[in-house]
């Protein structure tokens, strides 16, 4: 599985761009746009091709999932500890964390998690450097939520993560940060489905 993770701001042609990705193959799209209020995040949304909303996992202004028949949401680790997913019980939702400890505290409701950073972040300058997290998922033993990693993976270095008992990678900065994203994307998934 590969999740592509929007950027906290708006960039120019990125729904276009995230429209062939789905063409692509991109399995799911997390859109994470903290900073932007509801008129502008459902313009957003309605620049989507509405046959891919349905793997669409919204962050942030959960209202509007009902408007576009978004099922998936995800939530940050302090909103899992503060109980605040449990008003979406009808709902395909997703979580962080930032230790395999954590995560294999999950519950099944769950459907899948990040863990992060598993590299040093490209978007993140110096966030991850000293990142023990590909290591320590040979400790994994929560086998009823699937694991995702996030943080530094790119085309170079995603078949190392599926090494090392993972169910899909997560790409933020390979993508954004590139001035080829389609060709990472498809190399990335390349080594997915090798």
């Amino acid at each position: 599985m590969i999740i592509v993770i929007t950027p906290e701001v708006v960039v120019e042609k990125e729904t276009e761009l995230i429209n062939e990705l789905f063409q692509e193959g991109l399995n799911l799209l997390h859109v994470r746009k903290p900073f932007i209020n509801t008129e502008v995040m459902r313009d957003f949304i309605q620049k989507i091709n509405s046959e891919f909303h349905s793997q669409l996992v919204l962050h942030s202004h959960y209202d509007l999932a009902k408007e576009f028949k978004i099922s998936r949401l995800h939530f940050r680790e302090v909103d899992r500890q503060n109980g605040l997913f449990q008003a979406f019980r009808d709902k395909i939702i997703s979580t962080s964390v930032h230790d395999i400890e954590t995560f294999n505290e999950l519950g099944a409701e769950w459907e899948y998690s990040f863990i992060s950073p598993v590299f040093p972040s490209i978007s993140k300058k110096g966030y991850g450097e000293s990142s023990n997290i590909l290591n320590d998922l040979k400790r994994r033993e929560n086998s009823k939520v699937k694991l995702i990693a996030l943080g530094g993976i790119n085309e170079n270095n995603s078949h190392e993560v599926f090494d090392n008992n993972i169910n899909g990678v997560a790409l933020l900065g390979a993508i954004w940060e590139s001035k080829e994203p389609i060709q990472v994307f498809k190399k990335c998934r390349q080594n997915v489905l090798s």
